[in-house]
């Protein structure tokens, strides 16, 4: 919004969407003038109305009213909603035909094939907005000149811990990431490098790569964000401050570059930048990304759902820390043969792994020895 703030005459706002901020919204709509605005919590919408009374602007409440939202036509969709529940909005926009700027991993950690065949089907575009995977997007040329590609990861606040230093981490230390402003959730998949292990998985959708052709590396100044390696030995970066309207600026205004006023990279008062291999042993979720993604099926699924109901226990403060790879791990080992063909297969899947993942931390559902 800050960089449509920025070029007022260049973009016109058509739909916005939230979850619970009902205040935040309503500030938006007033100031944007969307033709409509969604919030997903149906017990919001009648305090969202008050909020427009007399604007003009239609209001809509409810789950429904988010996929519903994704319909209405417009050049660009931003995907931007966090975790599986954005799956079926950012799928319906693809169906409109509409490009979309792809901020949502979960979407083709989920349903990778059936995104991608969705995109070729309707002729669409999907442009990555996260910051490795557009600097990716930014640096890559010729598909089949490319040995592999590198994801840098900032490592979070704990990547020179141990696992078992890593026992006693608390919600409010796991949370405080110290280059990027995010939210909670996507701070804690950060901290316990799911983060990029979602990426990886996205990744390899996005770009048509096997598991083996995508490195990770810790690069804790968050200054290039990745790169890709060709056959002839040349390795191209994407360098820049860690600050999200870059990213997105290439996405609102491509294949154009959008004037924007981020800061702007100073090496010289940077100095060095680092590099390090991840502790697999300290950061386990790495490992279990890597067998989902060469596992198929539903194990993407059952990864995501399994990790956002951890993620949320910890936050609540009812498992610890090193609990989140554990839950993962033992929901990967229950999962059955699935097929996935449809939406609706990933969606009644994701509804088991939730349960029977909360049934693990409620201690419902008994987990073997």
């Amino acid at each position: 919004m800050d960089l449509i703030r920025q070029h007022p005459d260049k973009f016109d706002v058509q739909v916005l969407t939230a979850a619970t901020s009902v205040d935040k919204l309503a500030k938006l709509a007033k100031e944007f003038r969307p033709q409509c605005v969604a919030i997903a919590d149906a017990g919001c919408e009648k305090q969202l109305k008050s909020l427009l009374q007399g604007e003009g602007i239609d209001v809509v409440g409810g789950a429904d009213a988010i996929i519903e939202a994704a319909k209405i036509p417009a050049d660009l969709i931003v995907a931007a909603i966090v975790g599986a529940v954005g799956l079926q909005s950012t799928i319906e926009a693809i169906k409109q035909g509409t490009t979309v700027a792809l901020a949502n991993k979960e979407a083709l950690v989920c349903a990778g094939s059936i995104v991608t065949d969705l995109i070729k089907k309707h002729q669409t575009t999907l442009l990555p907005i996260d910051s490795e995977h557009n600097a990716i997007f930014q640096v890559l040329d010729e598909r089949k000149a490319v040995e592999k590609i590198i994801l840098t990861a900032s490592g979070g606040p704990f990547y020179r811990k141990t696992f078992e230093e890593l026992k006693a981490v608390t919600p409010e230390q796991a949370v405080k990431h110290p280059n990027w402003d995010m939210g909670k959730k996507i701070s804690v998949d950060s901290a316990t490098m799911m983060n990029k292990g979602l990426e990886l998985i996205e990744a390899a959708y996005l770009f048509d790569m096997s598991e083996n052709e995508i490195d990770i590396v810790i690069h804790p100044q968050s200054i290039i964000h990745s790169m890709v390696c060709y056959k002839d030995g040349s390795t191209l970066a994407q360098m820049g401050t860690p600050d999200m309207r870059i990213p997105i600026s290439y996405c609102l205004d491509y294949p154009n570059r959008l004037q924007n006023n981020s800061p702007r990279l100073d090496l010289t008062e940077i100095a060095r930048l680092d590099f390090f291999s991840p502790d697999m042993d300290a950061f386990p979720t790495l490992k279990m990304a890597r067998y989902a993604l060469k596992e198929g099926g539903a194990a993407g699924t059952v990864l995501n759902a399994a990790n956002e109901v951890a993620v949320a226990a910890f936050l609540d403060k009812k498992i610890s820390f090193t609990d989140i790879p554990h839950l993962i791990e033992k929901a990967l080992e229950m999962k059955g043969a699935s097929t996935l063909s449809c939406v609706e297969d990933i969606l009644e899947i994701d509804r088991q792994t939730r349960h029977q993942t909360k049934g693990f931390i409620n201690g419902t559902v008994r987990q073997s020895a």
